[in-house]
């Protein structure tokens, strides 16, 4: 007997599927065979990978799951697919390791677009030179900034010293605690070594300062290309992209470690920092800010006459001399002159 259509349901209906109506899972590969590397170059999608224990080096590209995450020199990425090294071949990253440190600017003081300069790295040499081009204590402020903000330790390299006396220039920035070292041509690397020996070194400075020149020192396999200054005092770019080169384990750096060599940087803006990610890094500092008013820019009089900084430190200690140090990034944080 046939059924009246008013016993019809929904439960009755079947819809048949469409060619593209397979159902989707939200269970996505674990990758739990992936092998792990840190990224050593980056250049128009895709990234050079040196493999963990003395593996080969990889050429991957972002697999399909990770989007548009952005992966940078000095990542820890995981990898999968065809990992042997070999030429033409292509692996996927399908992981990115939660970053330890990284290091950002901005175009300008304007600008709120971060850019990534470098990842997990836990030194920052920033190489100025004393001469030719002249240096410009107002980048390196602002290079000082930015590893204290991004929790890494600044090392201040001060190259061409056979052209004149480096004391001066590095006295600007004795009350930072700020370690100090000279790689000029005559100069034996001993001391820049052991600053960087076991560690993730980003290596930062204008053109022409001589980072490049540095790097084949400090790595001979490197063949960084070198060039000359100016007329006008100004250097001419020779690294075009960031690669991150391994520091042979003998001699004065019997651990190894990772040297990356940036591009020369002409800008370098600080938007996305504000005075207390400075002051932080300082115990004593940091301390002395709590009870300040709301709104206090940590300037000192006549700006902020009720600023922590001088209602709680005595003039004359070791504790002032940094304020006043400190004081003169925050200008440096506050202003555009005399760094580009």
């Amino acid at each position: 007997m046939a059924r009246r259509a008013r016993s019809y349901d929904e439960s009755d209906v079947r819809i048949r599927p469409g060619k593209g109506s397979r159902p989707r899972t939200k269970d996505r590969p674990q990758h739990k065979d992936a092998k792990f590397g840190m990224v050593i170059t980056k250049d128009r999608g895709r990234w050079g990978i040196a493999l963990d224990d003395n593996g080969p080096i990889v050429t991957a590209m972002r697999a399909r799951e990770m989007g548009r995450t952005p992966v940078e020199v000095g990542d820890r990425v995981g990898v999968v697919g065809d990992t042997s090294g070999k030429k033409d071949t292509l692996a996927r990253i399908v992981k990115l390791e939660e970053r330890t440190s990284v290091l950002r600017r901005t175009a300008d003081d304007t600008d709120p677009y971060e850019r990534i300069v470098v990842a997990n790295a836990d030194r920052l040499l920033i190489v100025s030179a004393v001469a030719d081009p002249p240096p410009r204590s107002g980048f390196v402020e602002r290079a000082l900034i930015a590893a204290f903000a991004g929790n890494i330790h600044p090392v201040l390299c001060l190259t061409k010293t056979d052209l004149t006396d480096p004391a001066p220039f590095a006295k600007e920035f004795e009350d930072l605690n700020v370690t100090v070292v000279e790689a000029g041509v005559d100069d034996d690397l001993t001391d820049v070594c052991q600053a960087i020996d076991g560690h993730v070194t980003a290596l930062i400075g204008h053109s022409g300062v001589g980072k490049s020149t540095l790097v084949n020192r400090l790595v001979p396999d490197a063949h960084r290309e070198t060039g000359e200054v100016s007329a006008v005092g100004k250097g001419r770019h020779t690294s075009t992209q960031s690669v991150a080169l391994r520091l042979p384990a003998s001699g004065d750096t019997p651990h190894g470690g990772w040297i990356i060599d940036t591009p020369g940087i002409r800008s370098f803006g600080l938007a996305h920092i504000d005075a207390e990610n400075v002051i932080d890094v300082f115990e004593d500092l940091a301390e002395a800010i709590e009870d300040c008013p709301r709104g206090c820019t940590h300037a000192g009089p006549p700006a902020d006459p009720e600023c922590g900084l001088d209602l709680t430190i005595e003039d004359g200690t070791a504790s002032a001399r940094r304020r006043d140090a400190v004081r003169t990034l925050l200008a440096a944080l506050r202003t555009n002159v005399d760094w580009a």
